[in-house]
């Protein structure tokens, strides 16, 4: 089953930029996957299984660098890429 998702970070401190960039980083690093930003969000999109582990595991290591931040995200069981929701 295919799975799109739509992510927008909000690190809760200044200079927030070049964190948003790593988390971007993070999820380019993944064979699999199809990854494209706009000024408002990231949307990934592969295969269920490959984007749960992938954003989980992103999200994770953005956690870790010790700095609070939200995640918004919204999720499609179907294929963005292809320019069509069936």
């Amino acid at each position: 089953m295919k799975l799109a998702v739509e992510i927008s970070l909000y690190p809760l401190k200044d200079g927030y930029i070049p964190d948003i960039q790593a988390f971007i980083d993070l999820l380019n690093q993944y064979k699999g996957l199809t990854v494209k930003t706009n000024n408002m969000s990231t949307q990934i999109c592969g295969e269920f299984d490959t984007v749960m582990t992938v954003f989980t595991q992103s999200m994770k290591e953005t956690f870790q660098e010790g700095f609070k931040a939200v995640f918004v995200c919204k999720f499609l069981n179907s294929d963005i890429t292809e320019g069509r929701y069936s």
